[in-house]
């Protein structure tokens, strides 16, 4: 292993090889480089997850052969929130600062991944996404992020360490939607174009008291910009799913991570270990009840998705906070981060609906589209559309 990177103060950097990986020369996203989340198992590169606890061998991952096939250059793997169960970017290396602003967190769990872009290391990272780790640190970081649907075949999770089997998604972060689509289209073998807004219908998920003034304003600006294009954009109502989505991935998270949690100290920070010891808790009981939840709310989102072409929404409640924050004062008072964070992403990664995060009028504030199931493509050339309209 190299010795860690001297130029790295942000510290987004887990591993960097003495030599990249080189893409095959000539494939479609030849000259492009890109980074990998510590949880991609690559040939010859560790895998540690950004903790100092034991961790599973995945394997080697099939999308990061696929991308070297059509040229992509690996330039090495970034750091991660610890294990990816978290969304500030803190693990047992310290953890990943902002970019541009020292003091505040990046997001996470792909804190490194947005980070590594945002600089312009790369061209595109590769993160992981269970409950927002991919749109919410492409948000704070100024970037686009994209999830997509649940299980898509070009973005396959094979070879990626897990933290949840039933919400976790791969996807990559750039500095925009025109690298996004470019990758998306080399491993699809789609062709893209900005799509048409005239005419699509917008579900506005704005839930009142969820986000500051700040975030409030920049999904309002959003809005006003899609009408502009020819959109109509009508409010719409989603509850929150953390009563689904947090004991399914804290039992599963728990399930990844049995071997580890038979020692007294496995090595992961308090704050995970307290969250993994949580989900051995769970019965399996509780368990299937939150997939009864997870249907009752899949069967919300379908009905939303059926009125509505996409759907607009905050990517983040506040700005980034400041590391070591645990709680925010949004519309409806000081609420936790981790709640204030997860309620407005975990629902598109708890079912599964592809995902865009985009950057916004305000400074470090993302938006997210949703869009149906499988129709990644159109989501994507929707967002080449904004963002050339904006």
């Amino acid at each position: 292993m190299t010795a860690p990177p001297t130029d790295d103060p942000q510290r987004a950097w887990a591993y960097r090889p003495e030599q990249p990986l080189v893409g095959t020369p000539g494939g479609p996203l030849d000259g492009l480089t890109f980074s990998v989340k510590d949880l991609y198992g690559v040939p010859g590169w560790p895998l540690h997850a950004s903790t100092r606890a034991p961790v599973p061998d995945p394997g080697n991952s099939t999308l990061i052969a696929r991308l070297l096939e059509l040229g992509a250059t690996a330039t090495g793997k970034t750091h991660l929130h610890e294990i990816a169960l978290g969304i500030t970017g803190m693990n047992g290396h310290g953890g990943t600062s902002h970019p541009h602003e020292p003091s505040r967190v990046p997001g996470g769990s792909s804190s490194g991944a947005a980070v590594s872009v945002a600089l312009g290391q790369v061209d595109f990272a590769l993160g992981t996404d269970t409950g927002g780790s991919i749109r919410v640190p492409a948000a704070w970081c100024g970037v686009v992020g994209f999830k997509p649907t649940k299980g898509h075949p070009a973005w396959s999770t094979a070879g990626v360490l897990p933290l949840s089997w039933t919400c976790d998604h791969a996807g990559p972060l750039a500095r925009d939607v025109a690298t996004v689509a470019r990758v998306h289209g080399a491993l699809t073998g789609s062709t893209f174009s900005p799509q048409d807004w005239n005419g699509v219908r917008v579900g506005l998920w704005l839930p009142a008291g969820w986000t500051d003034d700040t975030v409030h304003a920049a999904v309002m600006s959003s809005a006003s910009t899609l009408t502009a294009l020819g959109a109509t954009v009508q409010p719409v109502t989603f509850p929150e799913v953390l009563d689904a989505y947090s004991p399914i991935v804290l039992s599963e998270a728990a399930h990844v991570h049995a071997d580890a949690l038979r020692q007294d100290d496995p090595g992961f920070l308090p704050f995970t270990l307290g969250a993994l010891r949580q989900g051995q808790a769970i019965t399996e009981a509780e368990y299937r009840a939150a997939f009864d939840r997870r249907a009752t709310y899949g069967a919300l989102l379908d009905g939303l998705l059926t009125a509505y072409d996409v759907l607009l929404a905050p990517a983040v409640p506040t700005p980034p906070p400041l590391i070591g924050q645990d709680e925010v004062d949004i519309g409806e008072g000081r609420v936790p981060l981790r709640r204030a964070v997860l309620r407005l992403t975990a629902p598109f990664s708890l079912l599964g609906a592809p995902t865009l995060a985009l950057p916004s009028a305000a400074p470090f504030v993302g938006v997210q589209l949703v869009g149906r199931h499988g129709q990644d493509d159109r989501l994507l050339g929707l967002g080449l559309a904004l963002e050339a309209g904006r």
